[in-house]
């Protein structure tokens, strides 16, 4: 199917167009009358864009690679693109009757990817450009040919993640992306010029863009300004679209009480009267109360991944994570880049490339390198998006900004089931100079709240390797978290790297990497080394003691810590002490009746002070002798 195929609304068009703007219009009424809850007027002053991009793009069959991408940042206005899409026959209009908003359906509160043609679950205002972004860059590695239309609310221009997308599209010459503002100039607090004023015009225009004005609710300038939009090869085009809050509707427009509040009975009756259309609510009242009290059927999108993994490098001298983690990442790009089955793998950088070690990747394949500067909201959620559209993105930043500062974006990042790979350095204490406000301390806390993220925290250069690989071939979503300094190679007891030949990295395993009777450490990252070396010196004092290294703290293998079942257990991390793994594996243990002997948990109790990491281990007692100490209060 040709998008946009018509040089001027044929008469005919225009004529269906009113009309199923004037049904949808009653189709937004009713859904949040029955639910008794949503956002009919902004949906309304929404439907006519809708209608038509819905109609006019390339949207089918919606299983085809290279169909147009639709993003809906405002998710609110969910009515009118439940509205538009059963209308247009993409989802069956009386299910969205009567299963809006119920736990049995797919068509939730705000919209979600996967259900009809809405490719991002949205609902968080601002993350939309972002997303649309995403989409827009892969079809350049992807090669799909196909147009990003993001529908934005003028409310949320006032956010600066907006900015931060604009300029990246700019810079990267991004052509297929095109973002259509209803500017109702209403919000929940009032009118939006009076909420927060903002220049949305001046601004797209300063970073570069085209934008073209129009009445939102003229099917003929909008179709003309779309077509417009979609064949200006040089610019990104913003379409500024003055609409009118509860469009169709006397009382309603303009009101905006409306904006998230639905009509109550007597309302009802009456818009829909003005409106001409029959009032049949109560046939979907009793339909809803059919549907069975439980949670609607998953919906997931996915892609299979093919890559060559190449050799793992065996490290044998001390280096940093970080750079085996780059010179892991440069190994498999340049494994795959020559092979055209091969799923893209991409990089995403916000000024830190030579910290994080994208450099080395920048130097040999810059075309795989996306450097957006100092602006992570945009990035998390750009890459996102990104791996989201058949690309292996890893978006490598600090633990402090691509943890802590992006929680929110990782967070839609988890909703819409991503295959983004976070890489985050410089994390705990082990970029101890910088000081308390570069010290990430949650980097196995936070991830824990992003339903389904894997994290791995691996011991040394050699586990790290072998874990870059494994998250690449894996669909999914991980953080990959690692101090910033060199760290030793541990070895096993005859002296041989323990992660190296013969060893694979297994998601999920936890690693006995010392053997002992009397007291079990627990531990991971920067300090497995601290921690086998305090049970290599207490060996020769006659105290045996296992480690064990738990690379993948949120995912816990019982089978083994069933072996510090009766034992003093010692838990050992870099990371806030009251979130990390001590806390949580306290609870799994006692959940699983493993019952240790005694329980102690090490880690940072505070904000820190500046000062190297060998210092501040020694000062919170996370080094060696501070380990031993400790095991031998226990003892």
């Amino acid at each position: 199917m040709e998008r946009f195929p018509y040089e001027k609304l044929p008469e005919s068009e225009l004529k269906e167009l009113k009309e199923l703007g004037r049904l949808c219009r009653g189709d937004i009424l009713k859904m949040t009358y029955i639910a008794n809850s949503g956002h009919p007027g902004g949906s309304m002053s929404s439907i006519d864009l809708y209608l038509t991009v819905f109609k006019y793009a390339k949207l089918r069959p919606v299983d085809d690679p290279a169909r147009d991408r639709i993003v809906i940042s405002h998710g609110h206005t969910s009515p009118g693109v439940y509205a538009a899409m059963a209308r247009l026959g993409f989802v069956d209009l009386d299910e969205v009757l009567a299963g809006f908003r119920h736990p049995a359906s797919v068509f939730e509160g705000h919209v979600t990817r996967g259900v009809g043609i809405i490719d991002w679950t949205t609902g968080n205002l601002g993350q939309g450009l972002s997303a649309g972004l995403g989409f827009a860059l892969a079809s350049r590695f992807t090669g799909n040919d196909y147009h990003v239309f993001v529908f934005m609310s003028d409310a949320e221009q006032a956010k600066g993640q907006v900015a931060e997308a604009r300029r990246v599209a700019k810079k990267y010459g991004v052509t297929n992306l095109t973002v259509i503002i209803d500017y109702n100039d209403a919000q929940i607090s009032g009118r939006a010029r009076d909420v927060m004023p903002v220049n949305i015009k001046e601004n797209y225009l300063a970073d570069g863009w085209r934008v073209i004005e129009i009445d939102g609710h003229d099917y003929e300038q909008i179709y003309l300004a779309l077509k417009e939009a979609i064949e200006d090869e040089l610019n990104p085009v913003a379409i500024l679209a003055k609409t009118v809050m509860g469009k169709g509707v006397s009382f309603m427009e303009n009101e905006v009480k409306y904006h998230g509040k639905p009509l109550n009975r007597e309302e009802l009756e009456k818009a829909l009267a003005e409106l001409g259309i029959e009032n049949d609510v109560d046939v979907y009242i009793e339909k809803r109360k059919q549907l069975p009290a439980e949670k609607h059927r998953k919906v997931y999108k996915t892609y299979p991944i093919k890559i060559d993994t190449g050799e793992p490098i065996t490290y044998t001298s001390s280096t940093d994570n970080r750079s085996a983690f780059g010179k892991a990442l440069l190994d498999l790009v340049k494994k795959n880049v020559n092979n055209p089955e091969a799923t893209p793998i991409v990089a995403v950088d916000c000024d830190l490339k030579g910290s994080v070690k994208l450099d080395l990747l920048d130097k040999e394949f810059p075309e795989k390198l996306l450097e957006v500067g100092v602006q992570e909201h945009n990035a998390a959620a750009m890459a996102g998006a990104l791996s989201a559209e058949g690309v292996i993105t890893f978006f490598a930043d600090f633990g402090v900004f691509g943890i802590s500062e992006t929680y929110n974006q990782h967070r839609l990042n988890a909703i819409n089931g991503t295959n983004l790979k976070v890489v985050v350095t410089h994390c705990g204490l082990n970029v101890g100079e910088d000081g308390k406000t570069h010290h990430g301390l949650d980097y196995v806390s936070g991830p824990m709240n992003w339903y389904g993220f894997k994290v791995i925290v691996p011991g040394d250069p050699n586990q790290t390797d072998r874990a870059v690989r494994y998250a690449a071939k894996e669909y999914g979503n991980f953080v990959i978290a690692m101090g910033r300094s060199n760290l030793p190679i541990i070895l096993d007891e005859n002296g041989k790297p323990f992660f190296g030949e013969g060893y694979t990295f297994e998601y999920g395993k936890i690693d006995v990497v010392r053997k002992g009777d009397d007291a079990v450490i627990i531990t991971y990252g920067s300090t497995l080394c601290e921690a086998v070396s305090a049970a290599d010196e207490l060996k020769k004092e006659g105290v045996n003691v296992t480690v064990l290294n738990v690379s993948c703290p949120v995912d816990l293998d019982i089978e083994t810590l069933k072996m510090v079942n009766g034992k003093p257990v010692l838990v050992v991390e870099d990371h806030n002490v009251f979130t990390g793994l001590g806390s949580y594996l306290g609870t799994v243990l006692l959940e699983n009746g493993i019952l240790p002997k005694k329980y102690v948990r090490a880690g940072v109790p505070e904000f820190a002070v500046s000062g190297s990491y060998e210092m501040l281990y020694k000062l919170y007692g996370l080094d060696k002798e501070g380990i031993i100490y400790r095991l031998k209060e226990m003892l």
